[in-house]
């Protein structure tokens, strides 16, 4: 062991800890990129543990430990779906364009770009667990139910901001507006727009922005 001054230890210490800790987020973005790619192409069912532990260079106990098996990782990949594409989560910008945008119709095309940037990420991999849970998996199943709840509670969030903001047509309730929200964000309009007839994502986020703002502003 290396000396200490004062009785602290040496900083190579730290510094090695350090380095050990980047060294296991790598490993942890090598896990969720392979088991995506693995899991989208391949499905739900014939996707192992075996093969991720593969690709990404890491051993299936390092999987097991920091994920707790497939149920573990394709939430985790859903999860991290919805973050957005880069930068701050999109979760907190959309926050952010509700609290400070002054024009409904620009706060209604803001909400489309973000389904554009979303949508890509995050619909294939619900559509994932929901064929999955329809093939009779119970662990999809049950994480199938966890994250159209979660999703039906954000759009309830995103309703009660937009209602605080004055901005929208007289007469709606709290819940009629997350409902739009919901139905706007559902990955199956996805699958039947872009992945069935060949939309791009921008078409789509656009053609939501139309709909959120034909359903809830109030007529020019």
């Amino acid at each position: 062991m290396g000396p200490t001054v004062n009785g602290a230890p040496p900083r190579s210490r730290s510094y090695d800890a350090r380095r050990r800790q980047e060294a296991a987020e790598e490993a942890r973005k090598r896990v969720l990129a392979s088991s995506r790619a693995l899991f989208l192409a391949q499905g739900y069912g014939r996707t192992t543990i075996a093969a991720i532990a593969r690709a990404a260079g890491v051993s299936k106990e390092f999987i097991y430990k920091g994920f707790g098996g497939k149920p573990g990782l394709v939430r985790a990949i859903f999860e991290q779906s919805l973050l957005g594409a880069g930068g701050p989560p999109a979760e907190e910008r959309s926050d952010r364009a509700k609290a400070t945008t002054t024009d409904p119709r620009e706060l209604m095309e803001q909400f489309g770009r973000f389904i554009a940037e979303i949508s890509p990420l995050g619909s294939p991999v619900y559509l994932l667990i929901r064929d999955a849970a329809a093939s009779g998996d119970q662990d999809m199943l049950g994480l199938l139910r966890d994250v159209d709840d979660e999703r039906y509670q954000r759009m309830l969030h995103n309703a009660r901001q937009v209602l605080v903001r004055g901005f929208l047509r007289p007469g709606l309730t709290v819940d009629e507006v997350a409902d739009v929200f919901f139905m706007c964000t559902s990955p199956e309009l996805y699958e039947t727009l872009v992945l069935k007839r060949g939309w791009s994502a921008e078409r789509f986020g656009t053609f939501m922005a139309r709909t959120l703002a034909a359903n809830l502003l109030p007529d020019r």
